[in-house]
């Protein structure tokens, strides 16, 4: 049985190996952050530098900054690092202003809650 040493630390499953690399965060909310990763802590909190919140509505988007952001670890559901040669969205992609962007994701909450008003209304109807 071979045991790991001190040079297999970017082997292991520690943030170490991505410290002062750009990444993806997604929170538990259904945020998603990216940032570069400055410090982490046993329970995973983490400080990103340069972070900013990337908001999708469809083919939108937004890139709102955010500056230097402490994430609580218990609030993280996925950590990945962003490869910097590739292209980051497909070319389908439009980056609108923030201001859109609010819009945009009014206008969707608001859809989906009429639908959903809606299903309740045609309960009664027992599709099924």
């Amino acid at each position: 049985m071979s045991w790991a040493g001190p040079e297999d630390i970017y082997l292991s499953t520690s943030l170490a190996s991505y410290l002062d690399k750009k990444l993806l965060v997604l929170l538990r909310d259904g945020r998603k952050l990216m940032g570069t990763l400055r410090s982490f802590d046993q329970f995973a909190n983490a400080v990103l530098e340069g972070a900013c919140e990337r908001v999708i509505v469809g083919d939108l988007y937004c890139d709102i900054p955010l500056g230097l952001y402490v994430i609580r670890g218990e609030n993280v559901v996925l950590i990945g690092e962003l490869d910097l040669e590739k292209e980051e969205l497909p070319p389908n992609m439009t980056r609108v202003s923030s201001t859109e962007i609010k819009r945009a994701q009014k206008a969707e909450r608001e859809a989906t809650d009429l639908k959903g008003t809606m299903r309740k209304r045609m309960e009664f109807l027992d599709l099924d």
